[in-house]
């Protein structure tokens, strides 16, 4: 059993980032054990906390918002892998959408270096773009 620095050291996160995501209801809060005065004991987290805070991490990562997790996890309690795939699919198109933005800006920008490398006359075209 782990500590919430235990927990949040595994999970590659601060216990602030733990504390966040137990407030938005993502990861359960334990109750505390052990202590008989007023805020007294630890609360102590399993190996079944640590898989979740990797999965929360692994799916933002993935692109996906708190809501977006919060729904997936909920999700695999009820099984319903068809609203679960068409998150992932959601998140697909909009990836898609992404990676052509990107794409497009790196092809102005070589495009730009470019024009850059061949010219050493008037203004930077790559300064010049962006005013």
């Amino acid at each position: 059993m782990k500590t919430i620095a235990g927990l949040a050291r595994e999970g590659g996160v601060g216990v602030e980032t733990v504390r966040y995501y137990q407030r938005r209801g993502l990861l359960d809060t334990p109750e505390k054990s052990g202590g008989s005065a007023l805020g007294g004991g630890i609360r102590r987290y399993g190996d079944a906390d640590v898989r979740r805070l990797r999965f929360i991490r692994a799916a933002q990562q993935a692109g996906f918002t708190l809501d977006q997790i919060g729904e997936l996890l909920s999700l695999d309690a009820s099984q319903d892998r068809a609203r679960a795939r068409a998150l992932a699919e959601e998140r697909l198109i909009a990836l898609d959408q992404q990676i052509a933005k990107l794409e497009q800006a790196r092809s102005s920008l070589r495009r730009l270096a470019h024009q850059c490398d061949q010219s050493s006359a008037g203004p930077c075209p790559i300064i010049a773009s962006f005013e």
